[in-house]
């Protein structure tokens, strides 16, 4: 009995392993050819990075030494500070080394205080041995980066304080945050401050550009500048853009009315004709107006911040005017954050323009 259940599993086991085997070919081989997001191309090393000189000038100097303080690196999405330290660490280690010697939390971890407790500190408590495969000299400690550190608890900032004391001589951190407001005095005092600069717009240009020529996209250098300025000095928001907008064209020319759709941004001629409706003093064009913007799906947010600039800079309404509307989009933009109604946060600042425009005609 035993020889006969042996016999038919012995048979059945080679085909399935065959299968096995060739289904990891298959998938080894669409490892090979799957495509990545453009904004995932990170600079190799931190000379490519781009416009942060003086972070770049510190680093060169450290990875010369093979000595790393621990690093606090802040300021506006998009400018290129995971990928400073990404890119520092490769140069550190090599790329044999790099997986070992890294540990990346986001965000999207779970980073409470039990975590600092457990896999931060079990990591580097860890000792750093070993050399590079091509014979540079490694530094004998890991690096600990923390992205988005100022969603971190105050609870967990205080555990991972004794963590970066006790493990110094093996262990380097570097805390990434976009508000260093939010990050507890102890652990600031313990980092080298960096403050990443928004992106010049000659800058995001330039990227842009090789960008486009190593995708082979065609896009005119109008609907470029206009890209730079819907991103507000984000050059990740800009190539996400530029991906997008390069797909649903299929290989035409990309031009400023499709970055503008794509980006979410409210066209020009929509706001004139707003304002228009509230220089008429008619409430019931300017509720229609106002139905019509939100049933396009426009974002109110999104006008409050256009809205912003198009009053600001323009030379039609008096100080006083742009002042009392100013304070009634900051407002608005408050109860917005709040989970305000959109449509009721719309038709409020509306009265309140239309009753700016009209009072002195």
């Amino acid at each position: 009995m035993q020889a006969f259940l042996k016999g038919p599993a012995s048979i059945s086991t080679k085909p399935v392993a065959a299968k096995e085997k060739s289904a990891a070919g298959s998938s080894g081989e669409g490892k090979k050819t799957k495509p990545i997001p453009w904004v995932e191309s990170r600079p190799k090393n931190v000379d490519e990075v781009a416009f942060q000189d003086e972070v770049v000038a510190v680093l060169k100097k450290s990875l010369e030494g093979a000595d790393l303080p621990n690093l606090l690196f802040y300021g506006p999405p998009g400018t290129g500070k995971t990928s400073t330290i990404l890119a520092a660490a490769r140069e550190l280690f090599g790329p044999d080394l790099f997986r070992q010697r890294v540990l990346e939390l986001n965000a999207s971890d779970e980073r409470g205080i039990q975590v600092i407790r457990e896999k931060v500190k079990a990591f580097a408590q860890l000792t750093a041995s070993g050399s590079r495969s091509d014979g540079k000299m490694c530094p004998p400690f890991k690096i600990v980066i923390l992205d988005e550190a100022d969603s971190m608890t105050a609870a967990a900032q205080a555990a991972l304080r004794r963590t970066m004391e006790k493990e110094s001589k093996t262990t380097r951190f570097c805390l990434i945050c976009n508000y260093i407001s939010r990050i507890i005095e102890p652990l600031t005092s313990r980092c080298s401050k960096f403050r990443f600069k928004p992106l010049s717009d000659s800058i995001q240009q330039q990227r842009l550009l090789d960008v486009t020529e190593k995708e082979h996209v065609k896009i005119s250098n109008e609907a470029i500048s206009y890209l730079v300025k819907v991103s507000e000095g984000d050059l990740r928001k800009a190539i996400t853009f530029l991906q997008s907008a390069t797909r649903l064209m299929g290989g035409k020319e990309i031009t400023e009315k499709i970055i503008t759709e794509i980006a979410g941004v409210i066209p020009k001629e929509t706001i004139d004709q707003l304002l228009l409706g509230c220089q008429s003093g008619s409430f019931e064009k300017l509720e229609t107006l106002a139905k019509n913007l939100i049933n396009e799906g426009f974002a109110v947010a999104q006008l409050v911040n256009q809205l912003h600039d198009t009053i600001v800079e323009s030379e039609d309404y008096s100080d006083k005017q742009k002042s009392a509307i100013a304070e009634k989009l900051a407002e608005v933009d408050k109860c917005l954050a709040d989970g305000a109604d959109e449509f009721l946060q719309l038709m409020s600042l509306c009265a309140l323009v239309m009753q700016q425009l009209t009072q002195n005609t």
